[in-house]
Parts: C-alpha cells; sequence; structure tokens
C-alpha cells in the first residue's frame, strides 16, 4: 500500500503567506520561503505554492519567489496560479517546481491538460478543482479563485481531467476552507473511488482525526493543509507519527 502523504500549502498574494476562511477575510501568516524551509525539515511529503491572486488579478506567478522557495526545500514542490500556457509551466520548472497546479486555464481550455501531459509528462499536470456544494446538492467547480461558478460538476470534470492526462487532482471543497471542521469526505470517497489517479485531500484540517479520516473515509491519497501548520495547531512530526500509530501507513 502506497504511503499517505502530508502536504503543506503556501497561499500566497504579494509575497507573503496568507489564510482566510471560505477563501475570503484572508490574514498574513508569514513568509513563504521560512515556512517552506521548517516544512521540508518536518519531514512534509511535498509542498503546494499557490499563488492565490495571480490568476483573478491577470498576472503571472512571481518567479522570484518560486525559485526562493525551490532552494529552501528538498521535497517535490507544486506552484499554482496564474499559469495558463505552456511557457508559463516552463517557467516555473525551470524555476525549481517539480509540478504545475492549474484551475482556471484549464477550465476555460480543457485541451491545455493533453498540450501539458503530452510536452512534460502527466506527472507534472496537477488539476486543482475549487467545489461547493449547491442547494440542489450538485458539486459545482469555481475559477479564478472562486468567484466564478462554471457549468461543471466536480465528478464529471475530474473524469475528463484524468482522460485527458492530468496526474493528480487536488480537490479543494470551498466550503470547508478554513473552518476546521473536517473534509468532505463523502465526496472526496466517492471522487476516489471513481478515478485511478491521486486524489489530494483539500479544505477542513483542524486535527489530527480529520486527517485520519480523509484517508480512511474519504479514500483520499493525500491530505493538504494551511493553516493548522502555519500556526503550528499540528505539527506534521507528530502528527504523521501519530497517523502511523493509527495503522495508516506514512512515511516518517
Amino acid at each position: 500500500m502506497l504511503a499517505k502523504r502530508i502536504i503543506p500549502c503556501l497561499d500566497v498574494k504579494d509575497g507573503r503567506t496568507v489564510k482566510g476562511v471560505n477563501f475570503v477575510n484572508l490574514r498574513d501568516a508569514g513568509d513563504p520561503v521560512d515556512f517552506a524551509r521548517l516544512y521540508s525539515e518536518q519531514g512534509a511529503d511535498e509542498l503546494v505554492f499557490l499563488d492565490i491572486a495571480a490568476s483573478h488579478e491577470g498576472r503571472k506567478t512571481f518567479v522570484d519567489v518560486v525559485s526562493r522557495v525551490a532552494e529552501a526545500v528538498s521535497i517535490p514542490f507544486t506552484v499554482g496560479g496564474g499559469i495558463h500556457e505552456l511557457d508559463d509551466v516552463s517557467r516555473m520548472l525551470d524555476a525549481g517546481a517539480d509540478k504545475v497546479s492549474l484551475n482556471s486555464a484549464i477550465l476555460r481550455n480543457p485541451k491545455l491538460i493533453d498540450d501539458i501531459a503530452a510536452k512534460f509528462g502527466s506527472q507534472v499536470c496537477v488539476a486543482a478543482i475549487d467545489a461547493r456544494c449547491e442547494e440542489d446538492g450538485t458539486w459545482a467547480c469555481y475559477l479564478n479563485g472562486g468567484r466564478i461558478r462554471t457549468e461543471y460538476n466536480l465528478f464529471d470534470w475530474a473524469r475528463e481531467a484524468q482522460e485527458r492526462g492530468a496526474g493528480e487532482i487536488l480537490f479543494t471543497s470551498m466550503d470547508h476552507d478554513g473552518v476546521k471542521q473536517g473534509f468532505p469526505n463523502e465526496a472526496l470517497a466517492r471522487l476516489s473511488d471513481n478515478l485511478t489517479i491521486p486524489v489530494i485531500a483539500s479544505g477542513g484540517a483542524g486535527t489530527r482525526e480529520h486527517f485520519a479520516d480523509a484517508f480512511r473515509l474519504g479514500h483520499a491519497d493525500a491530505a493538504l493543509a494551511a493553516s493548522v501548520f502555519h500556526f503550528g495547531e499540528i505539527l506534521i512530526p507528530e502528527l504523521k507519527a501519530w497517523l502511523r500509530e493509527q495503522g495508516i501507513s506514512v512515511r516518517l
């Protein structure tokens, strides 16, 4: 059985790590390079860096910040935000990223997934999906940092992304983001059980039990979190040791 992964996420705006609730009310959390170095030393399995305003503001991800983060870590490193074309992917990989995460760009142009997979390999392409459970029970996909609803359904879009060549799905529940009440395990399980590529759970981590539930109930391959790590509420070495005690396979 493959080891489950613990992934800290750096949501970056104007060069600083920020964290909000339900994608709004952002507050400063600190320097992304310092966090990256700390998490690499603590034994995080991977790191995700998201320039959360890039798509909305029409900017490119800050290459210099990406380069400095890449130099500070010795673990796989995924970059997202403001990536719209193959040249953007090349720029991020050249800056030190191992993978790129795309949401808005691939919803607008799904063929970009095919192109990235063909040129760089599926392992480079992480299809990020920001979704919200609507009143009728459907999970709608959103773009531009959760600002614009699309006609895409979470499960159908994830399947299409897989078929086009995405190597992983990063599913963030907008309803659960920053609330710290647990991951959307029912939706996660449905997603994981219907795909053959790894699913990363995002949105809802508040306790170590929430991570265990994401793996056991949600069948997730990895769990991503931000504020609980940034503000020292959960320490990665202690979390992984506890998960191992619960019989969950993790790399110590």
